[in-house]
């Protein structure tokens, strides 16, 4: 399954924060946001594509990694309110998926961990291994998919599903696979009558467009066989966009968190919120004059 990093306790996040040095994430004066804010359980925090290498003074297209991750992290933490969840969707590391990388990582991310419990999943840049081994006390690496991770959580007003479209790390195209897409079908099929959001690092492959899931006919299938499937979010063309697939299907591609492929376009994160027949997903631009920076698209879930 994907990493689940449950939530830490205020006591234990400022002795790891201390022992780690995540505290330079944060002024001292966001604690009281961490610790103080109340829960909305309907409220999620998406993250996509930090690229974390274990310099965390490197630069790639003009833009230090490290330091909008940091960022990120304290919007979060001065949020009026604590999401239910937040979802780190893939790729990151920088390259690789080098075990310095995730140590990085998991040092930045840190002072989420104060916040919400944080479900973590993988990329085309990630490493399975040096993946699993980052993170050796904070989750059971069980596996629901053999090779893949692929977990299922609940939310009151909808099933979360998030995949593993990790093909071959450094292979840009990613792949689900017959057997995970067996187990997204049975999950679905136990489930009728509460949307689902479908979570993958990969995009829908389209004629012409930037290379995604070699198998997404097949996943487009599930959307036409399972009508609580309401939305897909995924990242890794690093630019924030909304559409609506043929299905109906509403399509969230995040922003991210790192550096953008295409001059111009927004870094940052995603908040989201649930409704009972659709959701609303809000851009956070690192760049705050940026013309998209606070869009909130208000989508509504198709029906049936």
């Amino acid at each position: 399954m994907p990493l689940l990093l449950p939530q830490v306790s205020r006591r234990e996040f400022l002795k790891r924060a201390a022992l780690a040095g995540a505290a330079t994430a944060l002024a001292p004066a966001s604690f009281a946001g961490i610790f103080g804010n109340a829960r909305d359980q309907h409220t999620f925090a998406f993250f996509s594509d930090p690229h974390i290498a274990a310099d965390a003074a490197l630069k790639n297209s003009g833009v230090n990694m490290a330091d909008n991750l940091a960022a990120c992290v304290r919007e979060l933490a001065a949020w009026p309110v604590k999401p239910a969840a937040v979802i780190v969707n893939g790729d990151l590391p920088f390259k690789s998926g080098l075990p310095e990388d995730y140590a990085m990582f998991g040092k930045l991310i840190e002072p989420v961990r104060a916040l919400a419990p944080m479900h973590l999943s993988l990329g085309n840049h990630d490493e399975r291994e040096n993946f699993w081994q980052a993170f050796p006390h904070d989750a059971t690496k069980l596996k629901t998919v053999p090779h893949k991770q692929a977990t299922r959580f609940a939310s009151a007003r909808a099933n979360l599903l998030l995949l593993d479209s990790l093909d071959v790390t450094l292979a840009t195209p990613g792949e689900l696979g017959a057997a995970q897409l067996e187990w997204l079908a049975r999950e679905l099929a136990a489930r009728p009558d509460k949307p689902a959001i479908i979570v993958g690092h990969h995009n829908l492959q389209a004629p012409g467009g930037p290379a995604g899931l070699k198998d997404s006919a097949a996943l487009e299938e599930v959307f036409a066989r399972h009508r609580q499937v309401k939305a897909y979010i995924y990242g890794h063309t690093h630019n924030w966009h909304v559409e609506t697939h043929a299905s109906g299907v509403q399509l969230i591609n995040l922003p991210p968190t790192g550096y953008v492929f295409k001059e111009g376009r927004p870094s940052g994160w995603v908040r989201c919120a649930l409704a009972r027949d659709g959701a609303e997903f809000e851009l956070r631009s690192l760049d705050a004059k940026h013309a998209e920076h606070a869009q909130v698209k208000k989508l509504q879930w198709r029906t049936g």
